[in-house]
């Protein structure tokens, strides 16, 4: 815990296979970054730093972690959030001035800012602690009667796959084929359903199978052009979202698509050799690469949240405090989990 000495928790990287909290001081605040006492972090992609010592996006051995929703201690006069607020802090650091960020598409920001350097603290970056910072603009205040753990699902629980649907134009009557089921696109199950579309769940894990049926997949398929012709008539899938990164899916996503069909590609890793003739120009495909929701969806996104509160606990399958994040990395290894959250203070307080 914070105490008298001015320094918190945070998850840290120790060895092969090997997590434990470390000490960092207390993170710091300048210009309009607010700090959060962050009580629900959802995990990603950061096991594999734990398996494999493969470091992703900003993660480092004693910084994890970027989705949080928390209390807001400490903010600057004139912040559009306040001290005591409750919050989901979407992620990364986006500068909020460049054409994207004015769009409200701050994940692909043209001058993302390192939080430590404006702060000018030695902590703050990560999701994984007790303690963190935002920019204020990149916080939204969560709806009464909404648990912390429930509203830190606008992070990279739905958040990606919605926003990838609001471009897509996913609608009723729509048929979604999601490829790749891992925490991405289990979200995409509820938020496809959510939306009145026929769901296709292209997976390969026999767990995360049984899950997408409970969240509502209509069609739980291998990864197979076959089978996806099959559910739908012969015609291919309207809309493709492609969340595993991994050859065999994206190939899956181009072949599968309907004749003037739309897919969104989500997960960054990945390399995909096309035929711009016979992939693209003769079906009519339409390509998008995406990560994230459009700022100025928040709240939408938030009331489709606060409507499928059941989904949500089945979709969130472990729920452990920050000092046993070696057992959710290994259940994450394991491929049989949906979502994880970690509760730097404790369940307790999470509530």
């Amino acid at each position: 815990m914070a105490d008298s000495s001015g320094q918190m928790d945070v998850l840290g990287i120790t060895g092969p296979r090997r997590a434990g909290t470390v000490r960092k001081p207390m993170p710091r605040i300048d210009r309009d970054y607010v700090l959060i006492r962050v009580l629900a972090a959802p995990m990603c992609n950061e096991y594999v730093a734990y398996t494999d010592g493969v470091y992703l996006e900003r993660n480092k051995p004693d910084s994890l972690g970027h989705e949080m929703a928390g209390e807001v201690v400490r903010a600057p006069a004139g912040a559009p959030v306040r001290e005591g607020d409750r919050v989901v802090a979407f992620c990364g650091y986006p500068c909020g001035r460049c054409d994207p960020c004015r769009r409200g598409f701050y994940a692909h920001c043209a001058a993302t800012e390192d939080p430590r350097g404006v702060c000018g603290g030695e902590s703050g970056e990560c999701g994984f602690a007790q303690y963190a910072v935002k920019p204020a603009w990149m916080c939204e205040t969560i709806p009464d009667g909404m648990s912390y753990e429930h509203a830190a699902m606008a992070c990279c629980g739905l958040g990606p796959t919605f926003g990838a649907m609001e471009r897509l134009g996913v609608g009723p009557g729509s048929t979604v084929l999601i490829t790749g089921l891992g925490a991405v696109g289990l979200g995409g199950v509820i938020n496809a359903k959510a939306r009145g579309a026929t769901v296709i769940a292209a997976v390969r894990t026999p767990y995360r199978a049984e899950l997408a049926r409970e969240l509502g997949a209509d069609h739980v398929v291998e990864p197979s052009h076959k089978e996806v012709m099959t559910a739908t008539g012969g015609l291919g899938a309207d809309h493709v979202i492609e969340c595993s990164g991994q050859e065999v899916y994206q190939r899956l996503a181009l072949d599968a698509v309907a004749r003037l069909g739309t897919v969104a590609f989500l997960a960054e890793p990945g390399s995909l050799v096309l035929s711009v003739d016979e992939d693209l120009i003769q079906r009519g495909v339409t390509l998008l690469g995406t990560l994230d929701i459009n700022r100025n969806d928040a709240r939408r996104l938030l009331r489709l949240i606060a409507s499928v509160p059941d989904q949500l606990d089945r979709y969130i399958t472990h729920r452990l405090p920050l000092d046993r994040a070696a057992e959710a990395f290994e259940a994450q290894a394991s491929f049989e989990t949906g979502k994880i959250v970690l509760f730097p203070h404790g369940t307790e307080e999470a509530r």
